[in-house]
């Protein structure tokens, strides 16, 4: 019997857009299979011709999964379309012929630092889901400096809006006067928790910046606004983390006898993580 897969993790898979975003595509009869309209829950073989949106889709995929890793600024917006015309983050990123880049997670307008992006919807859902249990680092900057009570019930939780909230890990930094930094560790970080946190005690969050996605941190060489690709060993170490099958990656042909740069990762061993980065790197803490 021909092997079959869901339809809306055929096309997460193919970067047209996460599992669930596929998901209202289908129900909204955006897909056809076969020349019908498809179904929530279809399964799709090879031989199977699929369509979304009027673009053909080809079963197998043309190239292997690629990952970005993006310093993103201040002021940057996360989204593809904004009314007020703001700069995107995706006005940063190299163009697709087919496919498109899909955030792993998101950041505030002004939230800076590390941004993963990748063309395979089934590695961003899975590295985004709390199943995976990949934590987040943030690189915190309040006005005031937390008293040890404080810090002990941040660490504990707090109510915050109906809801406990609570930092994994909490460290303090460096700071003098009224600025000072903390390095903060959250398991999912919801929308303007760390802001709610800190100021459940009064203190105002003046600057925030991830420098961490599990075992991905932003090196100290990444320029705030660029991005750099990841390694094929690093997205194979991903996709083994959470749980899928490494893909097979084939060294392109040299072009030339010219020596290249050496290679860098941007992973740091992790709970988990089954290929070591072959470099770590000091993470851009602000």
């Amino acid at each position: 019997m021909a092997e079959t897969e869901k339809l809306q993790k055929v096309l997460a898979t193919r970067g047209f857009g996460s599992r669930r975003e596929m998901e209202r595509w289908i129900e909204a009869g955006d897909v056809i299979v076969n020349g019908e309209v498809a179904t929530i829950g279809q399964r799709v073989g090879e031989a199977d011709d699929i369509s979304v949106r009027g673009q053909n889709v080809n079963r197998a995929p043309s190239s292997p999964t690629r990952m970005l890793l993006a310093n993103k600024r201040e002021g940057v917006i996360v989204t593809r379309k904004d009314p007020e015309g703001r700069r995107s983050i995706f006005d940063e990123l190299p163009s697709r012929s087919h496919g498109r880049w899909l955030t792993v997670g998101r950041l505030d307008l002004n939230t800076s630092g590390l941004m993963l992006l990748t063309d395979n919807g089934e590695l961003a859902n899975r590295l985004m889901h709390p199943s995976s249990g990949l934590d987040r680092e943030y690189a915190v900057r309040i006005d005031g400096q937390l008293s040890e009570e404080e810090r002990e019930q941040l660490l504990t939780g707090v109510m915050v809006e109906d809801r406990a909230e609570r930092f994994s890990d909490l460290q303090y930094y460096n700071g003098s006067g009224t600025n000072h930094w903390y390095h903060v560790v959250l398991m999912e970080g919801r929308n303007r928790e760390i802001r709610r946190l800190f100021g459940h005690f009064g203190y105002r969050v003046s600057r925030l910046k991830r420098v961490r996605f599990g075992p991905v941190v932003l090196p100290s060489w990444l320029k705030r606004g660029r991005w750099t690709e990841l390694e094929p060993t690093d997205i194979q170490a991903l996709q083994s983390l959470v749980g899928m099958t490494p893909e097979t990656y084939k060294p392109p042909r040299a072009a030339s006898r010219k020596p290249t740069k050496p290679k860098r990762s941007v992973l740091i061993p992790y709970p988990g993580l089954t290929v070591p980065a072959k470099t770590a790197h000091r993470t851009a803490d602000q």
